[in-house]
């Protein structure tokens, strides 16, 4: 039978956060002293990542989603006006000028489109829904750089998740909504 301390040796440790939590988490509380960063959640966890990089002038993070795709994009604020999607330019990504046009849109309307580069990644989905989830990670990065693009993009709807999806298929129907062929005999 193990002793006491044996038994308190055995016992797993509480996982510790992450040097660039903690990093994050100084940076916060130096801000305001009674926030406690961990405890919070997620979504103060990358506003204020975005806003530290924002000062660093290194990139800013937006997170799109459309359909079941997910785009994550850095907009570079120092740029020529590249493009990349998941390493390849997005000429060569997005083979139609529609697609390609639904990505640029948000910086045709600001003006910034040889002003930043943009970097994405897009994952699921298929090349409408990457190319829509982009627009709107892009949106929100640019919001984030410049608040004032906010009432411009909103009102074109760059700003709003599409939560349209596909419907699930159910019990006893062939598709989501298609029931078999009625037979009368």
């Amino acid at each position: 039978m193990p002793t006491s301390e044996e038994a308190k040796k055995k016992t797993p440790k509480k996982k510790t956060v992450s040097a660039g939590v903690k990093k994050v988490a100084a940076v916060k509380a130096s801000k305001s002293k009674t926030a406690d960063l961990p405890e919070q959640g997620a979504d103060v966890l990358e506003e204020v990542v975005a806003a530290v990089r924002v000062k660093d002038g290194s990139w800013i993070y937006g997170l799109g989603r459309r359909k079941t795709s997910i785009a994550r994009v850095r907009l570079i604020k120092t740029g020529k006006g590249a493009i990349t999607v998941n390493g390849k330019p997005f000429d060569a990504y997005f083979g139609t000028y529609e697609l390609r046009n639904i990505v640029t849109s948000p910086l045709k309307i600001v003006g910034l489109e040889t002003g930043v580069d943009v970097s994405a990644s897009a994952e699921g989905g298929g090349l409408r829904g990457q190319a829509e989830s982009i627009r709107l990670g892009l949106s929100r990065a640019l919001v984030i750089l410049n608040p004032t693009y906010r009432k411009t993009l909103k009102k074109l709807g760059y700003l709003t998740r599409d939560p349209r999806s596909k419907e699930r298929k159910k019990f006893g129907l062939k598709r989501a909504r298609r029931a078999p062929q009625w037979s009368k005999r």
